[in-house]
């Protein structure tokens, strides 16, 4: 793989004179603005910025623009609508969104709270224009390339079973079995304000992709709205403008020619000429996959592309997006890195994959300027161990500054650091130690466990809710391991734990564990252990197998696996990692329990969920509490956030755990009074 020589400035070196530090607190948490929503054109850069509101309780996001040479950002949208997924027209003028404006007593489209198309001039004057008018609001949306007419969907509801008539009379009621909507596109042409359907898919669209000339739209759909149909029933379909039909490419490579036949399929995209589309396969505990669509012949042929040795395609959201009819750009992981990557003669011969980004970096999202076949010139966001994401041009360097604020903060010190785990082999993870660390210090000791478990604990700063930089501000080491299972680090790293959960993962961490003592970082009286989703889970399993740690705190996390594949919106997790249904491996869904050795815990633990949490229900951290609380006699907390999903998008909610977190540490790890 050749390593291309653009590497990024860090937004740290580039002030004159560096202020006063000061130690990292709560509040700044929520000072932080995050970036997403790339959008590139020859001028200038849309982004959209989320920022936190206390007044609200909620997370803001607003349209900003920012001169591609470099200057001031300009905030486009300010008003209590929250603002996403900007596109360009051709010539630059205008800058397309989706928001949600609502007006009081206002009961009709636009401004009656549901999603629609807006557009703002970049230079900021004026308010934003609705574009279309939709009742119910629609769900995506694509502005096509001469800038004529936009495409956008739309969802019915649908009911065709047996039962059809009992179902609309009582429509309100929950029949366990998700939405049965069918979704259509849409096309508004902008001159006439006339829209026309195009689709009637007859299955819901999870996402669509229209092509460069227009003939052809790519959608990914589903029998129903839910996950279950999601992860083991989505498919790739293509409509043909010619004849107003749909075709199916061959499911079986992405199926049937696969380790899982449970992968969610995402991010939808053309090539320059339309004749092939790429998209991404997520699987749980197998590395992703992109996979590539013939369209020049009569029959759709459909291929993996090939993957260097060692490095894994970044899924959940991340883009795909092709500089020119055989060039293909993707975020690819390795070792806790995430780099821009070309892939080059996708289809023409073996693929030679470049990096755009190097060096100690994590790039979150891209988008490529649209009038560079061949080349690639393209903004990131992009983040280090010593930054909060920025957006930067490749080549150029760092064109936002919209966490200033970091510039004050005594930060962590981070490093990558390694052990041998389970059977002796080599793990690696993230160590942030005490700004004033000074070698030799024996310092209490967090780990913080990452979720997935297909994914990764990322080497750059990440100032989260679950203990990330602010433990540091307050005296703690945190280490987050990448265990087996972690992507990045081969897939065979990956795979190994398939049929080994609560068991080599538990290892690697634990001999993490092990090694910063013995190392002279780690204090061994003063641990904890913590973790959210699967470590949630993990931080649940460890517990049972040593009484080392002084604390944990367990968020939205499994104890009964079999209660795993029945109650969560995903059971194809536990069907690929316990190798099969409950009644098939009942012996691996078994050993994947904790449930069976709480009796063995005696750390206090400190339990967090989301009352509405499908992922993760809350029956399963409620079956945790009562068998510490009530059963085992260890001094025990349930926290049970009101409204909240599997994360917590609530301000006070947010706050709430973190000074829960704080005050558990300090009480048991510490030993301070309450």
């Amino acid at each position: 793989m050749l390593l291309l020589g653009w590497i990024f400035l860090d937004s740290q070196t580039l002030s004159a004179q560096a202020p006063t530090r000061r130690h990292i607190t709560i509040d700044d948490y929520f000072t932080q603005a995050d970036l997403f929503g790339l959008a590139y054109s020859p001028k200038y850069i849309a982004y959209v910025e989320g920022r936190w509101r206390e007044s609200s309780n909620d997370r803001k996001t607003d349209l900003w623009v920012v001169p591609t040479a470099g200057g001031p950002s300009r905030r486009l949208t300010g008003d209590r609508a929250s603002d996403r997924a900007p596109q360009w027209n051709p010539d630059g003028s205008f800058v397309y969104f989706l928001g949600n404006r609502k007006r009081e007593g206002e009961k009709h489209p636009p401004y009656d709270g549901r999603a629609q198309v807006w557009r703002i001039s970049p230079d900021g004057k004026g308010s934003p224009q609705p574009v279309t008018r939709v009742e119910g609001g629609i769900e995506g949306y694509e502005l096509s390339r001469d800038g004529k007419s936009i495409y956008y969907l739309v969802h019915h509801a649908k009911i065709e079973d047996d039962w059809s008539g009992l179902r609309s009379k009582f429509s309100k009621l929950d029949y366990g079995h998700g939405q049965n909507r069918h979704g259509q596109i849409w096309k508004l042409d902008l001159q006439s304000h006339r829209a026309q359907k195009l689709i009637d898919a007859g299955r819901n669209i999870r996402e669509f992709a229209v092509a460069p000339d227009g003939k052809r739209i790519a959608m990914i759909t589903t029998p129903d709205d839910k996950v279950v149909s999601f992860e083991g029933q989505s498919r790739v379909d293509v409509w043909e403008a010619a004849t107003g039909k749909i075709l199916t490419p061959p499911e079986g490579p992405y199926r049937k020619k696969v380790s899982s036949p449970y992968a969610w399929l995402e991010q939808l995209a053309w090539n320059t000429d339309g004749t092939m589309l790429a998209f991404n396969a997520i699987f749980d505990g197998y590395p992703a996959e992109i996979f590539i669509v013939n369209l020049k012949e009569d029959t759709p042929q459909v291929t993996r592309l090939p993957r260097p040795t060692g490095i894994h395609v970044r899924g959940y959201g991340s883009p795909l997006a092709w500089s020119g009819p055989d060039n293909l750009c993707f975020l690819a992981e390795q070792k806790a890195r995430v780099r821009l990557t070309r892939a080059s003669k996708v289809t023409t011969g073996i693929p030679v994959f470049t990096y755009i980004t190097a060096g100690d970096s994590v790039v979150e999202q891209f988008s490529l300027r649209p009038s560079t076949p061949g080349n690639v010139e393209c903004a990131v966001i992009l983040g280090t161990p010593t930054s909060l994401p920025e957006i930067h041009v490749v080549g150029q360097g760092r064109v936002t500054n919209v966490n200033p604020q970091v510039a004050s903060w005594k930060l962590p010190q981070m490093s990558v650091v390694s052990w041998k785990g389970a059977g002796g082999q080599t793990v690696e993870g993230i160590l942030e130690l005490p700004p004033d660390y000074k070698k030799g210090d024996k310092v209490p000791l967090v780990v913080e466990i990452h979720g997935g478990p297909t994914t990764a604990s990322y080497f750059k700063m990440q100032y989260w809710i679950y203990g990330r930089t602010l433990l540091p501000a307050r005296g703690y080491a945190v280490l987050c391991p990448n265990y087996r299972g972690s992507t990045g680090y081969g897939d065979k790293f990956t795979t190994d734990l398939i049929g080994r959960e609560n068991d080599l993962d538990v290892e690697d961490i634990l001999k993490g564990v092990d090694a910063m003592i013995e190392r002279g970082i780690a204090d061994p009286d003063r641990l904890a252990v913590t973790g959210w989703s699967n470590g949630g889970f993990l931080t649940n399993c460890i517990i049972t197998k040593t009484k080392r740690f002084k604390a944990a705190i367990s968020g939205a996390g499994i104890v009964d696996a079999i209660m795993e594949w029945g109650a969560n919106d995903e059971p194809a997790y536990a069907m690929v990692f316990k190798q099969g249904l409950p009644w098939m491996n009942p012996e691996k869904y078994h050993r994947a329990s904790s449930t069976y050795d709480l009796g063995k815990v005696r750390t206090p633990t400190l339990i967090h969920v989301g009352a509405n949490d499908e992922r993760c229900p809350p029956s399963q951290s409620r079956m945790l509490y009562r068998a510490l609380k009530e059963y085992v006699k260890v001094p025990t907390e349930l926290i049970v956030y009101p409204g909240e999903g599997h994360g917590l998008a609530k301000y006070r909610n947010r706050r709430a755990k973190m000074e829960w977190d704080l005050a558990w540490l300090d009480r048991w790890v510490l030993g301070k009074s309450k």
